[in-house]
Parts: structure tokens; C-alpha cells; sequence
């Protein structure tokens, strides 16, 4: 990896958001965007400093949704820090994925209202491709030039970290020198926030303290908090960047990824689906689970998910559980659904190079059943060399990413 690009509640770029992190703030606040007053969840995680004429021209407002938006801003971002040549040496061995698990809500609730009204001729002509998932990808690729395999991952909350693990392959097979890949979403509108409500999924008792709302690990925890952004990477072959004099950050080592099949949102019981997908992942990567420092959970701050986790890095590990350190940064950032993994496998790798772990926020009462090292409340300097970062979604899917430190 030679690029970071990160668009989170936290702040747009990813030393906002590794500031942020540090000094153990929450980007959850009250809904701005639109009228929550008659949800029973009236909070989230809106990026709140974020310009999109600072990252696309005028005439490409009307035709993108904000989920293109904040790609192509964190895309524009990763390739800055990376020293790309653009136009790329050669279009046609770079390429662009990205996970996106809901598409263009907004866009959908504009148009449904529009329809709704009979007001047709009002519709945008932009309006298809401002909704379908692949057009953040689309837009990337246009934007750099970017003429190898282009597609969207589409994999609930495993989207983004789905989409950082094929552009692996896609490097490893030989057929790709660089890959633009992540994820990106904007589901902080009224169905995003509104469906994820009616299904019970959200922490509802926050919204007059919203910062408190996110609590993995926590016995008091009820809920995930949604929330929106970006996280983009630049991957390349060791030889590209090495050709090229680029500093590599981090390697992404391990790829791991499977199902449950067991159900349509919990978890697996006792992690099993998670621990051998974290299996896979150090398998991949060649690595022995002591050789592991960090994990950047999941936790996701809901019952089930936080506990099936804990299970699943007892299994995996055994008594090296006890002396891993784990976080979950979503207690700052909320939950970005298909965002989320590629965001949380940038900051892991801003924790590597940096030697320092962000904190669990709100772990003001760990729940019994979650008994590892959290890291609570506080960063932490600790100089790790492999790291993982889990992603798991909906309908069973799980995706573990090994990443190791390069000296």
C-alpha cells in the first residue's frame, strides 16, 4: 500500500481522521441533513466538513450521488499520497474496486418523491447512474484513467475490505500493477436511517447524547451507529512501487473470506464463521497467530456481534487472546456499513506506521462476555508488525485483512 485517502464523521483526510482518533473523539451528532424529528434514531455519523467543489468540477454535481462524491474524493486523496503519475504508465494494468453496500440512497428518496407527485419530466436523466453501486468505481476510473478491471463489491458491511482483498488477487495474479480500491458510502438519509431503526438495529436511547452512542464491548451497548464516508487505498506490486522509488506503508499480507450461512444477521455461534475466516487470512499471509499485535474489530457496538467476535479471537488465538490488543474504531466513527472495512484497513495501517492503536471509546463498563484488551478509552504507543482487520456483514459474509509493517 502506498496510498491512504479517508473521508469519515471524524473529518475529511486521513490526518483528520487519525487525529481524531487519537484523541478519542465521536463524529456521531445529531442528523443535519434531513427532518429526523419522526424517527425513534435522530443520530449518525455525517462527515461534517466535507466540500464537494473542492473534489469535483460544477457540472459533475448534479450527475453524481454523495457516495461517488466521497470516493472520488478519497481516491484523489490516496493517489496524492502514493506519487502516482497520472496518466498512468499504463492505463490498461490499473485498476478499480470499490465496495459500495447501499448505492445512491438519496439520489432513490429524491426521484420516489418525484414519482410519487407524478411530477416525471422532474426525474433527472442522471438519475440510474447516480444510484447503482458500480458508478463510484466508474467515476474513479474516469477520473484517473484507470483502464483495468473495474467493478463494484457489494457485500453489506465486508464491502470495502471484499474490495481491498480481489484487488490483491488481481496484483498477485500478475495481471495489475496498481490498484485504486476500497469503499464508499451515504446511507444517512431517512431510508437509510429509518430502515436500519424499524429492523431494531440502531442505538436508540442516545439521541440527546450521541457521542455516548457507540459502545463495542460495553455491557450497556444497544446498537450500531450509522454513519457515511470513504476509505480508498493504492495498491501495487512490490516491484511497481519499488520501479517507481515510491515508500511502501504497509503490506496487505492476508486475505481471508467466507460465509456463516447461517443467518440473515447474526452472527455465526461461538465466531465460528469468523475464526476461520481469520484463519484464512493468516493462513494467506503465512503468518502464526502469535505473531499478531493488533486486530481492529469489527465491533459493530451491538449484542450479538461484539460477543460472537470476542469468541471467535479466543478460538482463533487461544491464551496469545489474552495478550492481543484490540479496538474498535467505529466507537468514533459509527458504523459506515460498505465503507466501513476499507476505512478501518486504512487506519490499521496508519496504526502500524505510526506505532500507536486507537482507542474503544465508551468502554465504560466491559461487558462480562468481552474480556480481551480493548484498548479503552485512551490510545495506546505499542509497536506492532501484523495486524488484522475484520469486516463482517449481513446475509453471513466475513472478510479478515492481515496487514504487516515493512521496515
Amino acid at each position: 500500500m502506498t496510498g491512504v485517502g479517508l473521508v469519515t464523521p471524524l473529518g475529511t483526510g486521513a490526518e483528520t481522521t487519525w487525529k481524531g482518533l487519537l484523541a478519542g473523539r465521536s463524529g456521531v451528532r445529531p442528523v443535519s441533513r434531513f427532518d429526523a424529528s419522526c424517527l425513534p434514531v435522530r443520530i449518525g455519523g455525517e462527515v461534517p466538513d466535507f466540500e464537494p467543489r473542492q473534489w469535483l468540477e460544477k457540472k459533475d454535481l448534479k450527475k453524481t450521488d454523495l457516495v461517488v462524491q466521497y470516493a472520488l474524493a478519497a481516491a484523489q486523496m490516496a493517489v496524492a499520497e502514493s506519487g502516482l503519475t497520472v496518466p498512468f504508465a499504463d492505463p490498461s494494468r490499473a485498476g478499480v474496486i470499490i465496495g459500495v453496500g447501499m448505492g445512491g440512497v438519496s439520489s432513490i428518496e429524491e426521484a420516489y418523491e418525484l414519482f410519487v407527485r407524478k411530477e416525471f419530466r422532474k426525474v433527472s436523466p442522471f438519475f440510474i447512474p447516480r444510484i447503482i453501486p458500480n458508478m463510484a468505481a466508474g467515476h474513479v476510473a474516469m477520473r484517473f484513467g484507470a483502464r483495468g478491471p473495474n467493478f463494484a463489491t457489494t457485500s453489506a458491511c465486508s464491502s470495502g475490505a471484499h474490495a481491498l482483498g480481489e484487488a490483491v488477487r488481481l496484483i498477485r495474479d500478475g495481471t495489475q500493477d496498481v490498484m485504486l480500491a476500497g469503499g464508499a458510502e451515504a446511507p444517512v438519509t431517512l431510508i437509510g436511517v429509518g430502515g436500519f431503526a424499524a429492523m431494531r438495529a440502531l442505538a436508540s436511547s442516545y439521541n440527546d447524547d450521541p457521542t455516548r452512542a457507540s459502545r463495542p464491548f460495553d455491557q450497556d451497548r444497544e446498537g450500531f451507529v450509522i454513519a457515511e464516508g470513504a476509505g480508498m487505498l493504492v495498491l501495487e506490486s512490490l516491484e511497481h512501487a519499488t520501479a517507481r522509488g515510491a515508500r511502501a506503508l504497509v503490506e496487505l499480507a492476508g486475505y481471508g473470506a467466507n460465509c456463516d450461512a447461517y443467518h440473515m444477521t447474526q452472527p455465526a455461534p461461538e465466531g465460528v464463521g469468523a475464526a476461520e475466516c481469520m484463519t484464512l487470512a493468516l493462513e494467506d499471509a503465512a503468518v502464526a497467530p502469535e505473531a499478531v499485535g493488533y486486530i481492529n474489530a469489527h465491533g459493530t457496538s451491538t449484542p450479538y456481534n461484539d460477543e460472537a467476535e470476542t469468541l471467535a479471537v479466543k478460538r482463533v488465538f487461544g491464551e496469545h487472546a489474552h495478550r492481543l490488543a484490540i479496538s474498535s474504531t467505529k466507537s468514533m466513527t459509527g458504523h459506515l456499513l460498505g465503507a466501513a472495512g476499507a476505512v478501518e484497513a486504512g487506519i490499521t495501517v496508519l496504526a502500524l506506521r505510526n506505532s500507536v492503536l486507537p482507542p474503544t471509546i465508551n468502554l465504560d463498563h466491559p461487558d462480562a462476555a468481552c474480556d480481551l484488551d480493548y484498548v479503552p478509552h485512551t490510545a495506546r504507543e505499542a509497536s506492532v508488525e501484523v495486524a488484522l482487520s475484520n469486516s463482517f456483514g449481513f446475509g453471513g459474509t466475513n472478510v479478515c485483512l492481515a496487514l504487516r509493517r515493512l521496515s
